[in-house]
């Protein structure tokens, strides 16, 4: 048998890991049957021609999603559905969450929401939404055309000397510039 030293601070709890403990077991998750929705994390990308939105939505089935297009607004709803207690079991550890999951964000452009498709695969929801084509990005062509030299009038190409008895300015020959002392 051994004999321990008493300590008196071994026994005494800080303030911080007291509150930790009474918010932890305090705290109560949401069940199914209420009416809280919950937030999804989704990923917005962009190409060319359109938007891609993922969100994982584990636990949900197809027929249990819905997905509306209003303007430049994608609105995202799902419901997981809880399977309940089993008889003879009881909860130890409960981390899913269940119950209804909604999102909703504001796209950057407007989209061709009659285009658009949705994919589901192993929990992830992908949905395409087309870009409308004011959004989509135009390539404008550049043209070789006459520039403004182009068309300036060749007073090399008439024979005629004007009115006033000067003669005419050619390339080879500069203008002279009377000055008056």
């Amino acid at each position: 048998m051994s004999i321990q030293r008493w300590d008196p601070w071994r026994d005494i709890v800080s303030l911080r890991e007291a509150m930790n403990s009474l918010l932890e077991e305090s705290f109560v998750r949401p069940r199914a049957g209420g009416v809280t929705t919950v937030g999804m994390p989704l990923d917005l990308r962009e190409n060319d021609n359109a938007y891609v939105v993922e969100t994982v939505l584990p636990g949900a089935r197809p027929e249990d999603v819905d997905i509306s297009v209003l303007g430049d607004s994608l609105r995202i709803s799902a419901e997981v559905r809880d399977e309940g207690e089993r008889s003879g079991e009881k909860w130890l550890v409960r981390e899913r969450r269940y119950g209804r999951f909604e999102r909703t964000i504001t796209l950057p452009t407007h989209v061709k929401a009659d285009q658009a498709t949705a994919d589901f695969r192993d929990g992830i929801l992908t949905v395409t939404l087309p870009k409308a084509d004011a959004a989509r990005p135009r390539s404008i062509p550049v043209r070789a055309g006459s520039t403004a030299t182009d068309k300036a009038i060749d007073v090399t190409a008439s024979s005629e000397t004007p009115a006033d008895g000067a003669q005419p300015v050619t390339a080879e020959q500069p203008a002279q510039v009377a000055t008056t002392s």
